[in-house]
C-alpha cells in the first residue's frame, strides 16, 4: 500500500469535509504542494477544498493561483467548517509558529521542515526534512501510484521545487532532482517563465530599495533590518544580501505587533541557520527550519527594554559564528 492509498483510506473515514492547509502567508512550493494533493484525493475520490490564514503576499504566489486556477479559500470565508472536519496539513506541521490552529481535527501531515519534536496527533504522517521541496514529495506520490500529471500540475510542482531550493541550489536532495527532471518534460515552461517575471510588484520594490539601506556586513555575516514588510519579502531580502561577495549568512528580521520575525539564510556548509536561529533566540522564542534556511519569532513580553534587540542579535548571531569557528 502507498502512502497516497493509506492518506486516501484514512479521510475516507472523515465525518464530514476534508480540508487542505499550508502554512499562513503560502508560497509556492505550499501552494503548488496543496493544488497536487488535492487533485491526487479527487483521483481517490475525495473531495477537499484548500483553506489558509493571513494573505497571499507575493506577486509569484498570486500569479499561480491566476495562471492554474487554483482555488484556496480563507478559512474564516468557510461558514461550514467545523469541529467535525479533518485537515491535511501541507509543508508545515502542527504547533509551528507560522500555522493558525483552526477548529478542525488534523488528522495528516505531509511536510518537508525540520521535525518538530512535539507529539501532532496526526494519523498520518510523512515528514522529510532532507528534502528540499514539499513538492517533490507530493509529485512523488503521482509516480508511486502510477498517476499521470495534468499539465498545470506538473508545472506547479516543478515551479514548487525551483523557488525553495532556489533552482536547484539550495538544499537539493536526490529527490528534489529526480523530480524536476521528471516535471520539467512534462510542463509548461512558457508559464515558468511567466511566473519567473512577476516574482516582485512595484510596491515590493519599494519596500526593497528602503530596506538595503538598513545592511550591515560584520565578517561573512549580513544583518537586514525591514522596519515594515512581509514574510515573503523577508525572506527574498535575505537571499538577495546573500548574494553580496563574502557575506555567505544572512540574518534578516521584522518587527511585528506580537514580536519580532526571523529569516536565515546560509551557504556556508559549517553554518546552519536552523541551529543558528535556534541559538540567536535560546531562552526568548522559537524558531526551526533547515540548514540552508530558517525562520523564527521573538515574542514582544521577551523583549527587554533596557536592551536594544538589535545589539542582542548581533552579539549572539556573531558568539555563534565564533563558536562554529572554534570547533572545526
Amino acid at each position: 500500500m502507498t502512502r497516497l492509498d493509506r492518506l486516501a483510506e484514512l479521510l475516507k473515514d472523515a465525518p464530514d469535509e476534508v480540508f487542505i492547509q499550508p502554512h499562513n502567508v503560502p508560497d509556492p512550493d505550499a501552494i503548488a504542494s496543496c493544488f497536487g494533493l488535492q487533485y491526487l484525493l479527487g483521483k481517490r475520490g475525495i473531495e477537499s477544498l484548500i483553506v489558509y490564514e493571513n494573505e497571499v503576499e507575493k506577486a509569484n504566489s498570486l500569479k499561480m493561483l491566476e495562471l492554474f486556477g487554483i482555488i484556496m479559500s480563507p478559512a474564516s470565508q468557510v461558514a461550514t467548517m467545523g469541529e467535525e472536519d479533518w485537515t491535511v496539513l501541507v509543508d508545515v506541521q502542527k504547533h509551528n509558529a507560522n500555522l493558525t490552529d483552526l477548529i478542525t481535527d488534523e488528522v495528516a501531515c505531509i511536510d518537508h521542515h525540520e521535525l518538530s519534536g512535539r507529539e501532532s496527533g496526526c494519523r498520518f504522517l510523512d515528514l522529510r526534512p532532507e528534502v528540499g521541496a514539499c513538492s517533490s514529495i507530493v509529485a512523488e506520490y503521482f509516480i508511486e501510484n502510477g498517476i499521470e500529471f495534468p499539465r498545470k500540475v506538473a508545472t506547479a510542482l516543478l515551479y514548487g521545487i525551483f523557488m525553495d531550493t532556489a533552482d536547484l541550489s539550495r538544499g537539493v536532495s536526490d529527490l528534489d532532482i529526480n523530480m524536476f527532471y521528471h516535471l520539467y518534460r512534462l510542463s509548461d515552461i512558457s508559464l515558468i517563465t511567466e511566473l519567473k517575471g512577476n516574482q516582485i510588484s512595484q510596491a515590493d520594490l519599494l519596500d526593497y530599495a528602503k530596506a538595503f539601506q538598513s545592511v550591515e556586513i560584520y565578517g561573512e555575516i549580513g544583518f537586514l533590518y525591514l522596519d515594515n514588510c512581509n514574510d515573503s519579502l523577508l525572506g527574498s531580502a535575505g537571499d538577495l544580501v546573500l548574494s553580496i561577495s563574502g557575506v555567505n549568512v544572512v540574518v534578516a528580521y521584522s518587527p511585528r505587533p506580537e514580536g519580532i520575525k526571523f529569516s536565515l539564510r546560509s551557504i556556508n556548509p559549517r553554518i546552519g541557520a536552523d541551529r543558528m536561529v535556534r541559538f540567536l533566540l535560546k531562552d526568548r522564542g522559537f524558531g526551526g527550519g533547515h540548514r540552508s534556511m530558517a525562520g523564527g519569532f521573538l515574542p514582544r513580553e521577551n523583549l527587554q527594554e533596557d536592551r536594544s534587540v538589535h545589539t542582542l542579535i548581533r552579539h549572539r548571531a556573531i558568539s555563534f559564528l565564533e563558536g562554529e569557528i572554534v570547533k572545526v
